[in-house]
């Protein structure tokens, strides 16, 4: 398939073409705005996210005068060519309301429909890196990221220990909550240092279907 061009982009009347930013660690939509072919232009010659303000008529850099900034890691053209999709790495929250998304007023909650880790893990990890992104008061996130990577990594440590304790004592609700407090710790180590659940899938997925076991050594 070849790579669309700014040719195929299709700029409405007003010269403008919608974009959806969405956090490339996440998942999570951040933002809706618009950019004009120079700011399409810009974003891709500088990788920092660059919009259009249709109330004052001129081109913005995110983050600009906030320091919340945007560093693009892929634009996207959808189906038609009339809308954009930036990825980003955002750097505090995306939203001027200092909500981590702009997209924070729910009016329909998701159902609990999925019995699987994946999506839970990818959720509680979006959710650890809104609470680093905001600090919010009385956050225990905030608290423990207060404390420096050491105190995180301490909880690892005693989290692993737990889970060891509980499995040798057979208690099986015991271990999955002490797993779960295990699990949750360690997506705060990768919330911060930046690394994504995509990340370590990415990983695990590369190593299926390959042993990496040794069969024993020949004798003689």
């Amino acid at each position: 398939m070849t790579a669309p061009g700014l040719g195929e982009l299709k700029f409405g009347a007003d010269g403008l073409i919608p974009v959806v930013t969405q956090d490339a660690r996440t998942g999570a939509v951040l933002m809706q705005a618009y950019a004009d072919r120079a700011a399409v232009e810009r974003t891709l010659a500088t990788r920092e996210a660059t919009y259009y303000s249709r109330s004052r008529g001129e081109q913005w850099v995110k983050g600009l005068s906030s320091g919340h900034t945007q560093r693009v890691v892929s634009v996207a053209l959808d189906c038609d060519g009339d809308s954009v999709l930036y990825r980003v790495e955002q750097t505090g929250p995306a939203c001027h309301t200092g909500e981590y998304s702009c997209f924070h007023r729910p009016l329909l909650g998701e159902e609990a429909t999925h019995t699987g880790l994946d999506g839970t893990l990818e959720r509680v990890y979006a959710t650890i890196t809104e609470r680093l992104a905001t600090l919010p008061e009385h956050s225990y996130v905030a608290r423990l990221h207060a404390g420096g990577l050491d105190r995180v990594l301490k909880k690892v440590a005693e989290e692993s220990g737990e889970v060891l304790l509980a499995a040798k004592n057979g208690d099986r609700a015991e271990l999955a909550t002490e797993a779960a407090d295990l699990l949750f710790h360690t997506l705060f180590v990768l919330a911060e240092v930046g690394v994504s659940p995509a990340d370590v899938a990415a990983v695990l997925q590369g190593r299926e279907g390959r042993s990496g076991l040794k069969g024993p050594k020949e004798v003689g």
